[in-house]
């Protein structure tokens, strides 16, 4: 008879009801409740344990006999498993099952003790907390695919940022963070990291190295970075266990369509949820906690951090340029030209390299989208052929009188001359100016008008450019700016950062 049915026996006699009803109800024998009440007395009396709470007395085991080894065995192998145990004891003559020996190698071996939590709680606008969380969620409109939930925490009050990304590169990490900042209202002066990518690039000596980029970030909004040490989840408590919240409140039981449609309904989750009901710690609400907060954090930048990407790219031959697996048009007219390439948040832009002036815009293809090709019209060649010709004419001056002469003899003797002619200027961004005139000099006196004649005259009198030498003089300027003052800051290790605020900050490590 379990502890529970004996208690229910006393305690239902005791409120007055009758052994008959007793036994009814229980569906045990009238007899038997009888004794089960004797015995209550008796031991009530006597002051004697009952039987339920006394050590129990472990019955003849086959394993009795092989307890020596057993002992043996865990001094030797203390993480010995129990299918391993079973196995040694069967090739030492032991013929029983391998249940016993799990249950008496568990009676055998102490559970590891486990560390306890203690709940370290931080002054208002001392620390932030930032993780990702990677979610592959099933979109009504968009399929399946994964998504990224990159969550700021604000310690003191627990106020939540949360949005849902397409990756975790370091343009979108430093998006989020000043999305995040924003809806703070300020800048908590330590933010806590683990060792993700795109804060640290590598670890030695178990000291991590932080992306080189970042710390200008950081110093831009004032605060401070910390690497927690790996393996240390808890140390991040505070944003880590959100996410629990996040997928059991948040996305269970909800449908989404798009992403856009994901981070609207975030949104409203954040404002009309998360962040207006009584935190389970604090027994406050998130919202009324980050009032008390705001005047402690750092004020936000008179202008936010410029979170544009630009990269440098050659415009082919036909007139593209490649971004992120897409084509985006650019005039024609800039065949070969290295272009500078920004991309904001919504628009890729287009830049001359040499006066810094746009000569093309274009809005963004959702991320997920790849191999499209974004044509405005407007850089299409003209369709008056000799509005065209004197267009490839200026582009073919520039290069010396035997470019004049060499586009003369392409239009005069190919049928597709002009097409040519946009191949021809798409060689400046894989060889020198002076040795593509060479080539197109050596090509007239041959009377070899054509791309692929350029293309092997190129090949054996020229090397193509590097990387480096394929830039605009101006831009090479910029980089020798970057790489040749003496005052050029390297990574250094994380923990010479810690030293740039006084030592009172120490509580960072912190768990949540």
């Amino acid at each position: 008879m379990s502890v529970e049915t004996r208690n229910e026996i006393v305690r239902l006699f005791f409120s007055g009801m009758s052994i008959r009803k007793i036994a009814s109800s229980l569906g045990i024998s009238r007899n038997r409740i009888r004794r089960t009440l004797r015995e209550h007395q008796r031991q009530r009396a006597e002051g004697v344990v009952p039987p339920e709470l006394e050590p129990k007395v472990r019955r003849p085991s086959l394993l009795d006999a092989h307890d020596d080894t057993i002992k043996e065995l865990l001094d030797r192998y203390p993480d010995i498993t129990s299918v391993r145990l079973h196995e040694e004891l069967s090739s030492r003559g032991f013929e029983g099952g391998y249940t016993i020996v799990k249950q008496r190698l568990r009676e055998l071996r102490p559970r590891p003790v486990k560390e306890p939590v203690l709940r370290f709680e931080t002054a208002p606008g001392k620390q932030g907390q930032v993780d990702y969380s990677p979610y592959d969620i099933d979109f009504t409109e968009e399929g399946r695919r994964r998504v990224h939930a990159f969550s700021c925490v604000l310690g003191y009050s627990r106020y939540q940022y949360l949005h849902f990304v397409e990756d975790q590169k370091f343009i979108t990490t430093i998006r989020e963070h000043v999305a995040a900042f924003d809806s703070f209202g300020g800048v908590p002066a330590t933010n806590l990291y683990d060792q993700m990518k795109v804060v640290v690039v590598r670890v030695i000596d178990d000291e991590p190295v932080l992306n080189a980029r970042f710390p200008a970030f950081a110093t831009h909004y004032g605060f401070r970075p910390w690497i927690c040490r790996k393996r240390r989840p808890k140390t991040k408590g505070k944003v880590e266990r959100p996410f629990d919240y996040v997928e059991k409140n948040l996305l269970n039981g909800r449908t989404f369509r798009t992403l856009a449609h994901l981070n609207e309904v975030t949104a409203w989750w954040l404002r009309a949820r998360a962040n207006v009901r009584d935190h389970r710690e604090t027994k406050r609400r998130p919202v009324d906690l980050l009032a008390e907060e705001l005047p402690y954090l750092v004020p936000l930048p008179d202008h936010p951090y410029d979170t544009s990407e630009v990269v440098y790219r050659t415009v082919d031959a036909e007139g593209r340029v490649w971004k992120d697996g897409n084509t985006y048009s650019v005039p024609w007219q800039r065949i070969g030209e290295l272009v500078a390439v920004q991309t904001t948040t919504r628009d890729l832009i287009v830049y001359s390299s040499v006066d810094i002036r746009e000569i093309a815009r274009h809005e963004l293809p959702p991320p997920w989208e790849s191999g499209k090709k974004i044509v405005d019209k407007a850089h299409l060649p003209d369709h008056d052929g000799k509005r065209r010709y004197e267009k490839l004419h200026e582009r073919f001056a520039e290069l010396g009188d035997a470019g004049a002469r060499f586009l003369e003899g392409l239009v005069q003797t190919r049928h597709y001359g002009k097409s040519e002619a946009c191949r021809v200027l798409a060689l400046l961004s894989s060889y020198r100016r002076t040795d593509l005139c060479t080539a197109l000099a050596r090509a007239v006196r041959y009377r070899a008008f054509g791309f692929k004649a350029v293309e092997r005259i190129l090949a054996a009198i020229a090397r193509p450019l590097s990387v480096m030498e394929s830039l605009a003089d101006d831009a090479k300027d910029q980089l020798r700016d970057l790489t040749d003052r003496d005052d050029t800051v390297l990574p250094r290790p994380a923990a010479e950062y810690q030293n740039l605020v006084e030592d009172g900050d120490d509580d960072a490590e912190g768990q949540g």
